[in-house]
């Protein structure tokens, strides 16, 4: 009789059965086997007294893993053992909770069922798992379930009250609807900004040397004050002045700083940093980074990637040390190793950045997928340079005296190039040296020309993937395993959409964002819903009974829910009008609304008059490289936006990326 092991992936189940001998037999569950009914709230709420109810959630088995969950049946038992190995944290917990639940008649409390854990499945975290096999902790089951209810209670209840007072088929969110609100709020201040000018000025400037002016090394000094104080420019005629000014100016060097600055090296990864640097160097998205960020994990070439901690065990860091002074030479290992301070929250969650498993091994492309590989690439890198010296940069700013007539201006020059690389050696640099000219105090310095340059400020970037997360990171809002789902549910519902990888709230979006944030401000407030998620935290750390903050939750809410669909009034969502009238009833005019299924056409006197046609945008000033026709912005299947030919099919010409004027 072997001992059976469950995971919830078929790829950690082969690797598992790789390095496991004969006496265990490895199947996995493909998921979650158990939730809440899809077509229904599936809570049973009860009402003990005015201020305590009891919520009974009403799991019934997925339909679509009924063979698994007979196989699993079947399985264990035959089994001696039943060791529940899902992944290491509350979704892994309550998976292996659902698994003792359905596939035993003793439920949870079955001798026969052990829970283990591992942070890096390799055969030497296996055995030490095995031997310190334990039960199920139901502090973390809790935590996500209560989360589960939370949200199924805000869809469910808030769903109806969005039918009736705006559009039939819309959904809010507990957390997507704040991360909306971030998308909406910025949106609205880059409508609000008005760009302010500003000039900048350049003298472009040589040393003098014995009266020689030819052939010495030439560099440019922005101006930065005028008679001691800070100098903004804000319209052309100033500038003007000043370059007039100036181009009879008598420069000198004023003072020279030189100093040598330290840049250590960046934290090995948490969740939050590899989908924010893996969106910026290798351009993908959350989603994609996970996905290949699993396959890593399940194939046992980094430890379990869903974590907000920095640190890294002790044996670790000896082995990278080990690495380092092997491979890179003593110059390049500090003399202690270096400590960074975890942020996670959740003691029974605290486990190490995402790292290789072994520091040593090096992926190939080949055997792992091209974005397995690059991702892995990337986590080795940072991990190894956490424990590296930091890099040394030579910096030096030059202050440098122009003269006039009438004025004493100030001007300023800043360089800096690598004097010791650390652990630039093996992750680079983006920021580009700028060597500057051998000056010192006193210098002459010839006049080769005054430039000025008109600029305006900027409004607030759009949100990309990896600011949103930030920004969410940076309120307390979701945790490691949220971010990806939340991003992906506020494109789906059409409230925001994304443009050459920026967010832009759509006018449904706003008026549904607009709606719940006049309406319940206490739930979707920043501050309340960071709030909750550190209580999910107390729950999973058995400070709080999860039933206390259901409570807390439900029965303000539910009050709050009866008042405003007494007095809430209908709001309509804002239509773009394209300027053509309806050509079925010649009354109306056709304007571009946003539906379950992105933007179509449809008739201003909508519902009396019912025409609609697909939606097809124009990017105007654009003509396909191939054909010479339209250019035309489509999405495929899944959503993702890219280019294409109007003439398709008979022009096939397409393009991720925006295309460019000849």
């Amino acid at each position: 009789m072997k001992d059976l092991i469950i995971v919830e992936s078929p790829t950690k189940s082969k690797t598992l059965s790789s390095f496991l001998g004969k006496d265990y037999k490895v199947i996995s569950t493909m998921g979650h086997i158990r939730d809440l009914p899809p077509s229904k709230l599936g809570i049973e709420i009860v009402k003990k007294s005015d201020k305590t109810y009891d919520f009974i959630p009403q799991y019934t088995p997925l339909i679509k893993k009924k063979e698994v969950i007979k196989k699993l049946k079947e399985e264990v038992e035959k089994a001696k053992k039943v060791y529940l190995a899902s992944d290491p944290d509350r979704e892994g917990e309550a998976i292996a909770y659902h698994v003792a639940v359905t596939c035993s008649k003793k439920k949870e409390k079955d001798p026969k069922f052990l829970r283990i854990t591992f942070h890096e499945i390799t055969k030497k975290a296996i055995k030490e798992a095995l031997g310190k096999a334990g039960k199920i902790n139901f502090e973390l089951v809790n935590a996500q379930q209560t989360r589960r209810l939370l949200d199924r209670l805000v869809g469910y209840k808030l769903s109806p009250l969005l039918w009736r007072k705006i559009r039939r088929g819309l959904s809010a969110g507990r957390v997507q609807t704040v991360a909306v609100r971030l998308i909406v709020e910025r949106e609205r201040e880059r409508e609000k900004f008005i760009p302010e000018e500003y000039w900048d000025i350049f003298a472009h400037l040589r040393k003098t040397i014995g009266g020689k002016k030819e052939g010495t090394p030439t560099f440019f000094a922005k101006l930065v004050k005028k008679n001691g104080n800070l100098f903004k420019i804000n319209e052309e005629t100033q500038s003007e002045e000043a370059v007039k000014d100036l181009e009879n100016a008598n420069y000198e060097v004023a003072e020279v700083e030189r100093k040598e600055a330290l840049q250590n090296p960046p934290a090995p990864f948490t969740t939050s940093t590899l989908q924010q640097m893996a969106f910026r160097r290798l351009g993908f998205s959350g989603k994609r980074t996970m996905r290949a960020a699993q396959s890593l994990y399940e194939k046992g070439l980094i430890t379990y990637h869903r974590t907000d901690s920095f640190s890294l065990s002790i044996q670790v860091v000896g082995k990278i040390r080990d690495y380092i002074k092997k491979e890179k030479g003593e110059n390049y290992l500090p003399e202690s190793p270096r400590i960074y301070k975890t942020k996670s929250k959740v003691a029974q969650e605290a486990h190490e950045a995402v790292r290789p498993t072994n520091v040593s091994f090096q992926a190939e492309e080949g055997k792992t997928g091209r974005d397995e590989y690059r991702l892995y690439k990337m986590i080795w890198q940072r991990a190894v340079a956490s424990q590296m010296k930091s890099a040394i940069w030579d910096q030096a700013k030059i202050n440098i005296q122009a003269a006039s007539q009438k004025d004493l201006y100030g001007f300023l020059v800043e360089g800096k190039v690598i004097k010791f690389d650390g652990w630039l050696s093996l992750c680079g640099s983006k920021e580009k040296e700028e060597e500057l000219p051998d000056l010192k105090k006193g210098d002459d310095l010839d006049l080769i020309k005054i430039e000025n340059e008109q600029k305006f400020t900027l409004p607030p970037a759009q949100y990309t993937e990896a600011s949103l997360v930030k920004a969410l990171e940076g309120k307390g809002i979701g945790r490691p395993s949220t971010y990806v789902p939340i991003i992906s549910t506020i494109q789906t519902r059409q409230y925001v959409e994304k443009e050459e990888g920026k967010f832009k709230s759509t006018s449904l979006g706003e008026v549904v964002n607009d709606f719940l944030i006049e309406y319940f401000p206490d739930t979707f407030d920043y501050q309340f819903t960071a709030k909750m998620e550190d209580e999910l935290d107390d729950i999973a750390n058995g400070k709080i009974k999860w039933i206390s903050l259901m409570n807390e939750f439900y029965i303000p809410f539910e009050k709050k829910l009866e008042a405003v669909a007494e007095v809430a009034k209908r709001v309509q969502v804002p239509t773009e009008a394209t300027g053509e009238d309806c050509p079925e009833c010649k009354e109306g005019q056709l304007v571009i609304r946003v539906g379950r299924f992105g933007k179509f056409i449809s008739c201003s006197r909508f519902p009396d008059c019912k025409y609609s046609a697909p939606y097809v945008q124009i990017l105007e000033g654009f003509k396909c490289a191939d054909c010479g026709g339209d250019v035309v912005v489509r999405k495929t299947k899944k959503g993702k936006q890219f280019y294409g030919c109007s003439n398709y099919p008979k022009c096939k010409w397409a393009s991720w990326n925006k295309p460019k004027n000849k």
